[in-house]
């Protein structure tokens, strides 16, 4: 659910084959004219979060995208992503498996007998949800909170504290802190707690400091992400990184076959 949506969708639609594969999405990318762009809220967000908006590209533009797709390597491997943005399906394919979320339910296809050994359903949006920040925090039922300037691995950054309303997504418990450039207002750093599992809040936190960034159809996404250790709620020592790579962003919708269960898939419960 989104604050801010397009009422007319071009027509021009694009295709992804239902089978398994990690080469991106075909795509006409053909921006809407201005006159079929009707903004029906415009949304008052605190300054400072609007600021981290405007840093990355702004509201706005990221609104009139509406597919998202980048890959990311797991060893050798590639998993390509692919986000309706509008309402959040998603589907992850790479040689083995596929997941995928229609809108209603997750679901998981092996390619192989127990190709895929996490959990999918806490896994098909995880890295959406760190891809695109900070813009996933403009979403409905969000609470922000400025917290005092903090001092992460010797730089001092502002701080936006976000919390969610009761019963929204599966981890409503969840929180997170955007540390941002005092000057530049652009995101540097994310704190993060997971509460999925336990479905308690808690009070763990940790790190992502995102060191790469590139520019995607006019909005600032993320290329590298580190993920750090933590002492006493603070970074410590790098632990693993990410790279993403081939990311496209279009105002063009997938079709509906892109995120339906295909035969063989089950259903992953929570």
């Amino acid at each position: 659910m989104k604050k801010l949506f397009v009422l007319s969708i071009l027509a021009s639609i694009f295709f992804i084959s239902c089978k398994n594969t990690t080469s991106n999405p075909e795509v006409e990318d053909t921006a809407l004219p201005p006159e079929e762009v009707e903004n029906v809220a415009l949304v008052t967000y605190p300054d400072k979060v609007s600021q981290v908006f405007e840093a990355h590209g702004g509201m706005e533009q990221w609104n009139q995208m509406n597919t998202l797709s980048y890959e990311v390597m797991k060893g050798e491997t590639p998993e390509l992503h692919t986000v309706s943005l509008k309402d959040r399906r998603v589907r992850i394919n790479q040689p083995d498996w596929s997941i995928g979320y229609d809108g209603t339910q997750v679901w998981l296809l092996q390619n192989m007998e127990d190709a895929y050994e996490g959990n999918a359903r806490f896994y098909h949006n995880l890295y959406f949800y760190f891809y695109a920040m900070p813009f996933v925090l403009g979403d409905d039922g969000i609470q922000y909170e400025l917290i005092p300037n903090t001092k992460l691995l010797g730089k001092e950054y502002e701080g936006i504290k976000v919390s969610y309303d009761d019963g929204i997504g599966d981890s409503p418990k969840d929180e997170y802190i955007l540390y941002f450039d005092p000057t530049t207002h652009k995101m540097e750093w994310l704190a993060y707690t997971v509460t999925y599992r336990s479905n308690e809040k808690s009070d763990r936190w940790s790190f992502i400091h995102y060191e790469k960034w590139e520019t995607v159809n006019d909005v600032l996404l993320p290329k590298k992400l580190t993920w750090y250790t933590s002492e006493e709620n603070s970074p410590k020592d790098v632990r693993s990184s990410m790279e993403f790579q081939n990311a496209k962003l279009y105002t063009t919708m997938p079709q509906e076959s892109v995120f339906a269960m295909p035969e063989g898939a089950e259903v992953v419960e929570r």
